[in-house]
């Protein structure tokens, strides 16, 4: 299959853009013994795909990676250890040439009346060995995109660093232990110090702590001895994204409490916004252009809960920015508070 790229004007010279991120919708097929289902139309092979039931709230999100293989999932709304399907039927079944194949679980697969979102991301395919820093990783890095998958073994030591493949400082990191009930540890370059923390599972305002988040740099993730990142001979996961012109940006802003809310430059037009309020608690949202495809974007979902869609917030994806358009406290509240996000251009 051909490599598809666009060319994005920075204002210089024009920058070749690796397609690496869609979203897709699709209906599951059910949930019989033999019953797999295969989601194409994705543009490239995936090397981590989120999926979530659009219209049952009982069903989880569910993180699968070329790293750590199919058959293996995460939950990004529980603080749950690493699920393995032994059996090969459940889960996430192949990574494919224009996107996946799932099994027949219904947190992927469920009946024709259920109906599930998709958002795809390319790393590197095959995992190399990176032994950049204290502990060695194995790293898919998409240097261009700016996103990388790594895994390592925790060693317990504080300040021990871990190799990310990237090339330039990340902007943001989410970390899962795989072997423990453990919180998503997660960093974002606009919280307030390189020792701050969120929860992707969880509504929680953000941490500060230097047990977790101990720094980057354009080689390395720096961390503490929490189990959230580094106990010793413990598995972990983090995903991790530097910015890149053109392609994603990562950020902050303040809100105002008003439909016409504050606009933020990207400077692409967005096809993917995940927001978190930063001060006090509010919920993860996540909007896409896929779900909706025109303005107001409105369609909600919270990565740190297990509800179906909802129509809690207002967008507008524009050509170069997005807006604010709602009160909702989740992603505009008073000027006061103070939201993260990362977003993704939109390639398709």
């Amino acid at each position: 299959m051909a490599i598809n790229k666009r060319l994005i004007n920075t204002g210089g010279e024009a920058v070749v853009v690796p397609t690496s991120f869609n979203t897709v919708i699709y209906s599951g097929t059910g949930t019989a013994v033999d019953t797999t289902n295969t989601i194409g139309g994705v543009g490239f092979q995936p090397d981590l795909v989120w999926v979530k039931s659009i219209t049952n709230g009982s069903f989880w999100h569910n993180l699968a990676d070329s790293v750590r293989g199919v058959n293996r999932r995460l939950f990004s709304n529980t603080t749950n250890a690493e699920d393995y399907d032994s059996s090969g039927t459940y889960n996430l079944l192949s990574f494919n040439n224009d996107g996946f194949t799932v099994g027949r679980d219904n947190n992927y697969n469920d009946s024709g009346t259920d109906n599930y979102v998709a958002w795809c991301w390319k790393a590197g395919g095959t995992a190399v060995t990176n032994i950049e820093g204290d502990i060695t990783s194995d790293v898919s890095a998409n240097v261009d995109a700016g996103f990388s998958i790594v895994k390592y073994t925790g060693d317990g030591t504080s300040g021990a660093t871990v190799g990310h493949g990237l090339n330039s400082a990340p902007d943001m990191i989410i970390i899962k232990n795989l072997n423990v009930v453990e919180s998503w540890a997660t960093w974002h370059s606009s919280l307030p110090s390189v020792n701050s923390y969120m929860y992707l599972d969880s509504a929680q305002a953000t941490g500060i702590s230097t047990d977790v988040f101990r720094g980057t740099s354009s080689s390395t993730i720096t961390v503490g001895t929490h189990a959230l990142v580094n106990s010793n001979t413990k598995s972990y996961i983090a995903y991790c994204f530097a910015e890149k012109a053109g392609f994603s940006k990562f950020g902050s802003y303040s809100g105002n409490n008003s439909a016409t809310g504050p606009t933020i430059t990207t400077g692409f037009e967005p096809a993917f916004v995940m927001i978190k309020r930063t001060d006090s608690t509010g919920n993860w949202v996540i909007l896409d252009n896929k779900r909706d495809t025109s303005n107001p974007i409105d369609k909600t979902l919270n990565p740190n809960l297990s509800e179906e869609e909802s129509t809690a917030n207002d967008i507008d994806f524009n050509a170069t920015t997005f807006q604010l358009k709602s009160t909702n406290a989740d992603t505009n509240a008073s000027g006061t508070d103070n939201y993260i996000y990362m977003a993704f251009a939109n390639q398709f």
